[in-house]
């Protein structure tokens, strides 16, 4: 699939799409709390997004079962909710959520720590969102895909973090998954230029320790090797001629300097 330029119709669309979704990401991380089952979450957050008239991007994509990835301390990515499992104090929760308006998707995700969480894994949550950031510096029309990646890794690394290689971002707009890839990591490459109207989720994935990871049985659901630690975060990124338009930010991130919207890059 070629990298698709979106017309201003469709970026209006994904614009509301991101909206919605950093609502729904600021509503269900205020929502959670010790003993609460991972199925809770997802039906918290799946009755959330068809609030807003949005389906659910991830359920039953490519056969996942639920609206909510939720993913618990070594859990990198896809968790996938049950009744037996229940948060407690202490724990970090990772959510990716996707929504689709009208046709088009947003995808964001979020690491929340339960109740009081250790310095290690505050830092964790913190520097790996830092690290997003730190690559919002070259999402800008004229700059190469592959700088993004670079000050990702680069950020992550400085501080011993693994950065995840078997799993990249990627383009999204009327598919959940499109083209490019967008790695966290150091290529040799430059990667595509970057043009006004590309749409891109751009998504850490941390780890406390090693970089490498596994699968559980289940097919779904990567963990850290080592069993330490991981966070993710992620938004759906507008490029434009200046700052990039990061389009699920939600309104407390805003509020407190996380970031700022407009303005030059």
């Amino acid at each position: 699939m070629p990298v698709t330029i979106k017309s201003a119709r469709e970026i209006e669309r994904m614009r509301t799409a991101g909206k919605i979704l950093g609502r729904v990401h600021q509503d269900l991380g205020k929502a959670l709390k010790p003993g609460m089952t991972t199925l809770e979450i997802d039906r918290i957050g799946e009755e959330m997004i068809r609030s807003y008239g949005c389906i659910p991007s991830f359920k039953n994509y490519q056969g996942y079962p639920a609206s909510v990835c939720v993913s618990v301390n070594d859990e990198v990515v896809h968790g996938i909710p049950s009744e037996r499992r229940r948060i407690k104090e202490g724990d970090i929760v990772s959510l990716d959520i996707g929504v689709i308006y009208k046709g088009y998707h947003s995808d964001a995700a979020r690491t929340h720590g339960i109740g009081e969480i250790s310095k290690n894994a505050g830092n964790l949550i913190r520097r790996t969102r830092e690290s997003f950031f730190s690559g919002m510096r070259y999402a800008a029309a004229g700059r190469y895909l592959h700088q993004i990646s670079a000050a990702v890794y680069d950020y992550a690394k400085s501080f011993g973090y693994g950065v995840v290689r078997d799993l990249v971002g990627h383009g999204i707009g009327s598919h959940l998954h499109e083209d490019p890839e967008v790695p966290n990591f150091r290529k040799f490459t430059r990667g595509i230029r970057l043009r006004p109207g590309m749409t891109l989720a751009v998504e850490p994935m941390i780890n406390e320790g090693t970089y490498r990871v596994g699968w559980k049985k289940n097919g779904w659901t990567v963990v850290t090797a080592d069993r330490r630690l991981s966070a993710h975060y992620e938004n759906t990124v507008l490029i434009t001629k200046g700052k990039p338009e990061i389009l699920s930010i939600t309104e407390d991130e805003v509020a407190a300097g996380i970031w700022t919207p407009g303005g030059n890059a």
